[in-house]
C-alpha cells in the first residue's frame, strides 16, 4: 500500500467538534476500503488568503494514511460531494515524518514563547 498525506478545509460555520468529526468520518471511509489512518491532526480555524464559496475562514485538518489508491480515490470522491468540505489536497509520500506536523510544531513554539504578536507602546 502507498503512503499519503491529506489536507482538507471545511466550512467556517462548523463547530470544532463537527470539524473533528469529519476527520473521523473520512478516516473510517479509508478503513472501510482496505486502508488505515496512521495519524490525524486538527489544525483549527484559520483565515484564508481569499474567499472560497463565500467563506473567509476554514477549519483545517491533516491526515496521514496508508491505503491503496482506490480507497484514496473513494475518500476524495466523497469529500468532493460533501457540502461542508471546501478544498482537498492529497500528496503521495515515500515515508511519513515522525512526530507532529510543521504547523503544530510552529504553534507549540509560539505558545512556549508567550503568545503571538506583540504591540509596541508609543
Amino acid at each position: 500500500m502507498a503512503l499519503y498525506e491529506h489536507v482538507f478545509i471545511s466550512r467556517q460555520d462548523l463547530s470544532n467538534a463537527q470539524a473533528e468529526g469529519l476527520v473521523e468520518h473520512f478516516g473510517g471511509i479509508l478503513k472501510d476500503n482496505g486502508g488505515s489512518l496512521v495519524d490525524s491532526e486538527y489544525w483549527g480555524l484559520k483565515t484564508m488568503a481569499y474567499k472560497i464559496k463565500k467563506n473567509r475562514k476554514g477549519h483545517y485538518a491533516y491526515l496521514r494514511s496508508d491505503a491503496p489508491a482506490p480507497a484514496v480515490q473513494e475518500m476524495e470522491r466523497l469529500m468532493r460531494l460533501h457540502d461542508d468540505v471546501l478544498r482537498i489536497l492529497t500528496v503521495k509520500v515515500n515515508k511519513h515524518e515522525e512526530g507532529p506536523s510543521v504547523v503544530v510544531q510552529s504553534k507549540n513554539q509560539r505558545d512556549e514563547r508567550g503568545g503571538g504578536r506583540r504591540r509596541r507602546d508609543d
